[in-house]
């Protein structure tokens, strides 16, 4: 049992404890050729809730943050913090209606946005009724008026570095509760818009303790970088919240991720911790010349996002000696509820629950299934959100006092591992039959003309659904009828003849959403 005390803010958790702690000359942070100390994050995180402040923001008043990943983010996420505003996050390359449903949706007082997105945020701030300013960091520290149209801008936008050097480097902590709310983490949005799911202070904290320290034993020699992006609540978990907490260090970085520049920055600031998914994995072990490459500072991976192909495993592990924890979490629990560890990795599940979480698989009627049987995964711990904000039904389906009903399809075997058979709404019922993409999809990747796939469920005008895979081929291989027939034999020797692929399509890539996962929703639209 972890105990928070009544009164409680979240970034002397993550932050300011670690000046309490003598870390304040310690370098936390790196971002192209500067780095920066605790003591030096601090005092501009402090200037930055000094801004917020002074634009209007006040305790558990909204904060956009439309960000890449960069210093700014970090300022402005602690300052936010300390200063008790509801952090929200979103994906700084989005178009302006999602931007504008964002705006909307969070009724966010102030925005902090980068100047490569100016425009389009300026046009969806056009129709706002609440925000009051917009903070834009730009290189050069000044905001170009020449990219926002003054027909279009109802709100003020300032210079973020004009604004915070502005200020003064002491701000006064917000008194707040362990439970009062501290920030929305946004879901995928498979279906419909995403909703914000709504966290308290001690949520994050929580979940740091029993599985940052707790199962994975992340410490203050570490240094972090991460493939997906801070917007990510798996990110802003392990690439910054983590480390911190422990007085770690990270290694930001705002370009894209491909598999050149992840090589690139794990060369260059050697961490001993990489983010990942398993898309990227699969793209970093194709990339020519890879496996060349030196990853040996890594001591771990964590993968999550969808699931890890126990053939992907096998190969990285070949191929660069380096332990992937493969595990599941979610907008709703903030973070990974069940994970492989240290010492403990059952190659093609997800492990064990994390200790301070309970789950259970239950069936269509709500009751747990027996041992071995499939079901729905249900989950009880200490992070789980207080609801979907402005989802009041949507909410009672999915949490019941700290239990979250996940979605996720599961059985445990009776050694307490947990193994995914996909999203709920991803099951296909073939032949009378629930059957699971993930199955099909980890079968077509041991095909040795299999890059990467896709699963979905598909008809054609009859009302049976049958698999369908859309499939990008390695190197040296075409997309032929023969290449088809070879690859649905391969499934049918290797599954129940149910399972194959009806139609294969070969495609030059998999369309991927913001969180790096495959993008099933547009497969589907195809």
């Amino acid at each position: 049992m972890i105990n928070f005390p009544e009164r409680f803010n979240m970034a002397d958790y993550f932050l300011y404890h670690n000046l309490e702690e003598g870390r304040e000359n310690k370098t936390c942070l790196y971002f192209e050729d500067r780095s920066w100390t605790y003591g030096e994050v601090a005092r501009l995180s402090n200037r930055t809730g000094n801004a917020l402040r002074d634009l209007g923001l006040d305790i558990e008043n909204r904060v956009l943050m439309v960000l890449p990943d960069c210093p700014e983010f970090v300022w402005t996420w602690f300052g936010a913090a300390r200063i008790g505003a509801v952090i929200t996050m979103v994906n700084p390359l989005l178009p302006a209606d999602d931007y504008r449903y964002y705006l909307d949706y969070t009724r966010a007082r102030v925005a902090v946005v980068h100047e490569s997105l100016l425009k389009t945020f300026a046009e969806a701030a056009a129709d706002s009724d609440y925000l009051r300013g917009v903070l834009v960091v730009r290189n050069q520290g000044t905001v170009d008026e020449e990219r926002i149209d003054p027909q279009q801008s109802r709100v003020e936008f300032l210079s973020f570095d004009e604004c915070v050097s502005a200020q003064t480097s002491i701000c006064l902590a917000a008194d707040t509760s362990r439970d009062d709310i501290a920030i929305w983490l946004f879901t995928s949005g498979s279906t419909g818009h995403p909703k914000g799911a709504v966290h308290l202070q001690h949520d994050l904290p929580f979940n740091t303790e029993v599985y940052a320290k707790g199962t994975l034993g992340v410490s203050e020699h570490d240094l972090t970088v991460s493939v997906p992006k801070l917007f990510f609540g798996y990110a802003t978990g392990t690439n910054l919240l983590f480390p911190f907490a422990v007085g770690g260090a990270t290694a930001l970085f705002a370009e894209r991720s491909t598999p050149e520049k992840l090589f690139s920055v794990i060369e260059h600031y050697r961490p001993t911790i990489l983010t990942t998914v398993p898309t990227m994995i699969n793209s970093m072990l194709n990339l020519e010349g890879g496996s060349a490459r030196d990853l040996s500072s890594l001591r771990f991976c964590y993968s999550a996002g969808e699931a890890l192909p126990p053939e992907l495993y096998s190969r990285w592990k070949e191929s660069f000696g380096v332990e992937i924890y493969d595990g599941i979490g979610s907008a709703e629990m903030f973070h990974i509820y069940i994970s492989n560890r240290p010492g403990d990795v059952r190659l093609g599940s997800l492990g064990r629950i994390v200790a301070g979480y309970e789950a259970s698989i239950v069936n269509a009627g709500g009751q747990q299934v027996p041992t071995g049987d499939m079901g729905t995964l249900k989950i009880k711990g200490d992070s789980a959100a207080l609801c979907y904000w402005n989802a009041h039904e949507k909410s009672k389906e999915t949490f019941a006092g700290d239990w979250c009903t996940t979605g996720d399809q599961f059985h445990v075997d009776d050694e307490g591992y947990y193994w995914y058979h996909g999203r709920t709404d991803d099951m296909l019922k073939v032949s009378g039959v629930f059957v699971a993409p993930a199955e099909i999809e980890n079968c077509l990747l041991q095909h040795d003309a299999v890059l990467e796939c896709a699963v979905i469920g598909h008809e054609e005008g009859d009302g049976l659904i049958k698999p369908k895979a859309f499939l990008v081929l390695r190197p040296g291989y075409n997309a032929t009828d023969e290449v088809a027939a070879q690859i649905k034999e391969f499934v049918k020797s290797h599954l129940a003849l149910y399972k194959y692929p009806r139609w294969i399509e070969f495609i030059e890539s998999l369309p991927k959403n913001d969180r790096g996962k495959v993008d099933k929703k547009s497969l589907k639209e195809r």
